[in-house]
């Protein structure tokens, strides 16, 4: 367990939750060949209730050095946020949302495990296990960028993965030119697909209040300068749940078993899922392919969130395509010992997943 740490210089930089309390972080310190490399996360809550960054550009920056950690914000506008299960986007939803973890450090778990890509077990994470590992906790509507000195990576999940992306090529730029500096968004493609009523439920929210052409990662990727690797379930659980076939745009509930258990959809469920949106995925990727320099794992699971879970990131039975794990697949890209464009054939041909059932 990894305990966490609030920045109490925090607040004269103005970089606090949305009820004012102090942000926090969770540091395992590396070791080893790793000593002076960095993984950095950023953190998104379960049921991804992390915050999404639309218009604000807030950079984070932290050094961590001798067990201290600084904060600094700077904030060029005011930002609207997203957070899983609900909008805060108005006065009511943001004043619930500071009475929780997602809103306030007050609430925060104490201490928290460090799996998956975080765990500092060789056999559970055998690329970067013994690195400096900081999960920062997302509580004030901010997407982050980390500090680092030989080899940094900044990765996040979710709404963490979305930030990911968005503040890449930031990231690179705090860094000398001599350090390596990659970032990995998983589960962070959100896309600009098309509902089961026909309609398309996130452009319809973001209308009118960010560029769209700015907040749907497909229109960013193949633009961003430093070489990112995209981690996605070609039948990303959430995306379904929360833009595809969410109850709103199911009034006569024909989703309702489907989209909670994959192996429950029609045939026709299935057909819409492959055209509409597994589809629409490859495609928004394929500008990546040619690079040399970006990473691909789109595996054909209803999954979200793969990296953080050690049973989906490295085990035993973890989900593979051609035999790869997720991790192995992102530390050979990393470390440039091959070149990783994994996409797997369409659902149900991959037998490997750790499809997610809800009740």
């Amino acid at each position: 367990m990894v305990g966490l740490t609030l920045v109490h210089g925090a607040a004269a930089k103005g970089a606090v939750c949305l009820d004012g309390s102090l942000p926090g972080y969770h540091f395992d310190r590396g070791f080893g060949s790793g000593a002076n490399s960095w993984l950095n996360q950023l953190r998104a809550d379960e049921n991804h209730s992390a915050v999404f960054m639309l218009h604000a550009a807030y950079v984070v920056l932290w050094e961590i050095s001798n067990q201290t950690c600084v904060l600094w914000l700077k904030l060029k506008q005011h930002s609207k946020f997203h957070y899983g299960g609900g909008w805060c986007n108005n006065i009511r939803t943001c004043v619930y949302r500071k009475k929780t973890r997602r809103g306030s450090s007050n609430y925060f778990e104490k201490q928290i495990p460090f799996t998956g890509i975080l765990s500092n077990k060789p056999g559970e994470n055998p690329d970067f296990y013994n690195w400096n590992r900081v999960k920062i906790r997302y509580c004030d509507g901010a997407s982050f960028a980390g500090d680092g000195e030989d080899k940094a990576l900044l990765s996040g999940c979710s709404a963490g993965g979305l930030a990911t992306i968005l503040h890449c090529d930031e990231f690179r730029e705090l860094f000398p030119r001599s350090t390596k500096v990659k970032c990995l968004s998983d589960a962070g493609l959100f896309l600009d697909a098309t509902d089961v009523s026909g309609g398309r439920e996130l452009r319809n929210f973001y209308g009118g209040v960010v560029s769209l052409q700015c907040f749907f990662p497909q229109n960013l990727i193949s633009n961003i300068k430093t070489p990112l690797f995209i981690l996605n379930a070609a039948y990303d659980a959430w995306q379904v749940q929360q833009s595809l076939a969410l109850p709103s745009v199911d009034p006569r509930g024909d989703w309702r078993f489907c989209r909670k258990n994959i192996d429950r959809c029609s045939p026709s469920q299935i057909q819409f899922l492959q055209g509409g949106f597994r589809n629409h995925m490859v495609n928004a990727v394929k500008g990546l392919e040619a690079s040399r320099q970006s990473g691909l794992f789109i595996n054909s699971c209803f999954a979200h969130c793969q990296s953080e879970r050690q049973d989906t990131w490295f085990a035993n039975n973890s989900p593979v395509i051609g035999k790869k794990a997720i991790a192995t697949a992102v530390g050979d890209w990393y470390f440039d010992r091959a070149n990783i464009k994994e996409i797997d054939c369409p659902y149900p041909c991959d037998k490997t997943c750790h499809n997610l059932v809800f009740r």
